[in-house]
């Protein structure tokens, strides 16, 4: 492995003109849009509907069993038939959920919308990131990386930052918030149409099997754990803040501002952007142990927050939150990309994502029952204090390989 984040592998297929790395990246930011277009629009939906805290982190983590199902198929499906066959029913199905949130006036028709949204981001992960580094050639993998994995977290924080706008100024706030998203996924379709992906390569060696648990070869093992590590951390982070941000907001900090719930979420993703063009020469075990830093210290604002009622504390918490993701992401996709030849980036690409979303999933829910049962202050310490235990486990195993880090 190379010292530093600017090192990649070779990939086959010819260079396309540098202005397509970046397009080719829209799919990806597109999706991500739609990811957490509906952040800021819960408080709304609760009051309409009427639904409990945990419910809510039970709707956002359907969008995670979704994406989680997806990645099992999307990735080796995308190394074996092409990054297009599996983009376009991709974003199809963004489509469908824009509908579905759009119309939305059950519990049942969020959580339909919400794995439509899961299945639809699972697939653009895989596929998605690794057309970037297709279109990218060999001499510009790194700069793939970077550009894949800014787009992820840049549509993740522009969704609920144009949410918030719309739903405090536009008129049917949770029908315009949707018919916008559509018309960015609509020009991703013509993007993904239009694309200049090198020829498919044959005789992938990932075998016959199209639904099984994502793996990488043996090589690409401890960099995928130690991608794991970090960024499975920094995500559970994300998704709490994105679940139960706006309901701390609205009850905790007497709030009820979906601008502020919106701007909130896009601190978080900008900070998570910035500090990956920050750091994109920096050592990999200098961006790891930065990364599980920033998770740890968020964990710890994120105590004070609820603890004290502030604002301040709890937009700090998120920024620390959205750089340990975006840390821990980037790191885990330079690594792959280093390690893992062409034909299996997609399948590692997804399982560095099961890795990450998995507690994603599972510890802002049972943040939000423990909430509804012991109070939002208590339940919200108890699990910052987990996540934190968490980052610093991962830190520490990033030392003890540091050494195979450096080689």
């Amino acid at each position: 492995m190379s010292a530093t984040l600017t090192t990649g592998a070779p990939v086959a297929g010819r260079e396309a003109p540098r202005r397509w790395i970046w397009a080719a990246a829209w799919p990806v930011t597109a999706v991500f849009v739609l990811s957490n277009a509906a952040t800021p629009l819960y408080v709304l939906w609760q009051r309409s509907i009427g639904f409990s805290k945990g419910t809510l982190t039970l709707v956002f983590a359907c969008y995670i069993a979704g994406l989680l199902a997806s990645l099992l198929v999307s990735g080796t499906l995308s190394d074996r038939l092409g990054r297009k066959v599996v983009l376009l029913p991709a974003i199809g199905l963004a489509l469908a959920a824009c509908a579905v949130f759009a119309t939305a006036a059950s519990v049942p028709a969020l959580i339909a919308a919400r794995l439509l949204t899961g299945i639809a981001v699972g697939a653009v992960v895989s596929a998605g990131m690794a057309a970037v580094t297709d279109v990218a050639g060999s001499r510009r993998r790194p700069l793939a990386a970077l550009i894949a994995s800014c787009a992820m977290v840049f549509g993740a924080g522009l969704g609920p930052l144009l949410a918030g706008l719309l739903a405090q100024t536009a008129p049917g706030p949770t029908v315009t918030v949707f018919l916008v998203e559509a018309v960015l996924l609509a020009l991703a379709v013509l993007t993904v149409l239009r694309m200049p992906l090198p020829p498919r390569q044959r005789g992938n060696s990932a075998g016959g099997r199209r639904l099984r648990v994502p793996g990488v070869p043996a090589g690409g093992r401890l960099p995928l754990l130690l991608g794991i590590a970090v960024f499975a951390p920094g995500i559970t982070a994300t998704s709490f803040v994105l679940s139960l941000g706006p309901s701390l907001l609205a009850s905790l900090l007497h709030s009820s501002s979906r601008v502020l719930a919106g701007a909130m979420a896009f601190v978080m993703f900008a900070a998570a952007t910035g500090a990956q063009f920050a750091v994109r020469r920096i050592r990999r075990r200098t961006v790891l142990l930065a990364g599980a830093a920033a998770t740890a210290a968020s964990m710890a604002a994120l105590a004070l927050a609820v603890r004290g009622g502030s604002i301040p504390l709890l937009v700090l918490a998120a920024a620390l939150a959205g750089t340990g993701q975006g840390l821990g992401q980037l790191a885990g996709l330079s690594l792959l990309n280093t390690a893992v030849r062409p034909d299996r980036l997609a399948e590692a690409n997804a399982a560095l994502n099961v890795g990450g979303y998995l507690p994603a999933g599972i510890l802002p829910v049972a943040a939000g029952y423990l909430s509804d049962a012991i109070g939002l202050t208590t339940g919200a310490t108890l699990f910052a204090a987990v996540l934190a235990g968490l980052a610093v486990a991962g830190g520490l195993l990033v030392l003890a390989n540091r050494r195979r880090l450096a080689e």
